[in-house]
């Protein structure tokens, strides 16, 4: 499996793409180290590019991450806007979006690129105004 993080052009988001099968624990890793860039940036809106990637944990794994194992790891901007890009017909990540969802934790699948960054950068100007 491979990944890179970096930031997008204009600097306004993260991209995390993930390529081949991964559980929750891979994604952890990979989610530590997009919000530790993130932070150093000053960016809290991240793209997970995963239209090549397929979530093979368990229903019980994907509610733990959301439930237990998020909530209990340092440097992760539970704040953050999060969407994520699939391959259309992929309904691996369906789930973990839900119990995430229910954890309080938001994340947000797309299909479209477009709608994933309109979602992504919505309000994206309210956010600078209060400083």
């Amino acid at each position: 499996m491979a990944y890179s993080i970096k930031p997008s052009k204009n600097q306004d988001y993260i991209v995390l793409k993930v390529v081949g099968n991964f559980k929750g624990q891979d994604m952890m890793k990979y989610i530590i180290e997009s919000h530790a860039l993130g932070k150093d940036l000053g960016i809290n809106r991240y793209l997970v590019d995963v239209t090549e990637a397929t979530n093979i944990d368990s229903l019980a794994s994907n509610y733990n991450f959301a439930h237990a194992d998020f909530r209990k790891v340092e440097g992760i901007d539970i704040k953050a806007r999060v969407a994520a890009i699939v391959s259309q017909g992929d309904h691996s990540h369906d789930f973990i979006e839900t119990v995430l969802c229910n954890a309080g934790l938001p994340l947000k699948l797309f299909n479209d690129l477009d709608k994933a960054l309109e979602y992504l950068l919505d309000n994206k100007s309210s956010d600078n105004s209060a400083e």
